[in-house]
């Protein structure tokens, strides 16, 4: 594809899907490693976390090309303090960008659309601890809607259009690294819910039916990898805290959004209580979407210990 921008490509990739009613991918090229229910599951010394997880799925090469730009989501969205699981550990986010730099991106961008104020968020967070090389690595919260560009939805009933952050639009490739924890309107929030984050409106998403509108976000914004910050849980009072904070000491990585989500849902009890997969009304929807495998059954699961 060289020659062409990502923003051309995703242009093009909607005017096909425009055709098909539902894109098939509009984010980054095929990721190397076949798509599917593949998931990797590190446990064990916690600085080494995302390499042995990302290793299992044949490691950052395969996701990550020399001299492109990396795009980062994590989930800093909440003013809360760093450990209850509100957002994601700085620590895990400094070990995805150190695996990016090493794969050779020139460029590596860490972007969320932040709720609370930017600056508590950014503190709070100790996000800026991941800016491991400030030349080639920054922190971009877009709080102008000048910074965001209007993508159109093919086939959507509840999010027809939305307004997408252009850094990620521009940029080579998208890593979605969210925090596991509750949410009082979805009751978790995971990799797909993390992907408001990149939009200006996200209140827009309240006013629809959130959990088809959440799904219908992941026809058009598809990470070429996807990283949960499963270290601590944030298993009630979510999404901003206070609650109840489990230690569950691992990293879920794999490309499959929904097999991700519905298969770290069940790592832990969210308000005493187990759930599934389908029993999350986001992760459903997006498997009636047709965008990935929701029943954990059929998954190719690999635990390592880092």
């Amino acid at each position: 594809m060289s020659g062409i921008t990502r923003r051309d490509f995703i242009k093009a990739g909607v005017g096909i899907a425009a055709a098909t009613l539902l894109p098939r991918r509009l984010f980054g090229a095929e990721p190397a490693v076949p798509a599917g229910p593949t998931i990797a599951v590190a446990s064990g010394d916690k600085t080494k976390l995302v390499r042995a997880a990302v290793d299992a799925l044949g490691g950052i090469a395969q996701f990550i090309k020399t001299g492109g730009k990396a795009v980062i989501k994590p989930n800093i969205s909440f003013a809360a303090n760093a450990e209850c699981g509100a957002t994601t550990s700085a620590g895990i986010a400094k070990q995805v960008v150190e695996l990016c730099l090493e794969a050779g991106a020139a460029k590596v961008v860490l972007l969320d659309h932040t709720i609370a104020d930017p600056k508590l968020c950014t503190d709070r967070s100790g996000i800026t601890g991941a800016i491991v090389d400030p030349k080639k690595v920054s922190l971009l919260i877009p709080t102008e809607e000048r910074q965001y560009e209007e993508v159109k939805i093919p086939g959507a009933t509840e999010l027809k259009s939305v307004k997408i952050a252009r850094a990620v639009l521009q940029a080579d490739k998208l890593i979605n690294l969210p925090t596991a924890k509750s949410h009082s309107a979805t009751g978790v929030s995971l990799g797909m819910k993390n992907l408001m984050g990149v939009t200006w409106d996200r209140g827009y998403f309240h006013k629809r039916n959130l959990h088809r509108a959440i799904a219908e976000l992941s026809t058009i914004v598809k990470p070429d990898l996807i990283i949960v910050d499963a270290t601590r849980a944030l298993t009630s009072g979510g999404p901003g805290r206070p609650g109840t904070t489990a230690q569950l000491g691992k990293v879920v990585a794999g490309v499959d959004p929904v097999a991700v989500d519905s298969y770290t849902v069940g790592l832990t009890q969210w308000y005493n209580k187990s759930f599934t997969g389908k029993g999350v009304k986001y992760i459903l929807a997006a498997s009636e979407l047709g965008l990935g495998e929701i029943d954990t059954a059929k998954m190719k699961v690999k635990d390592v210990t880092a």
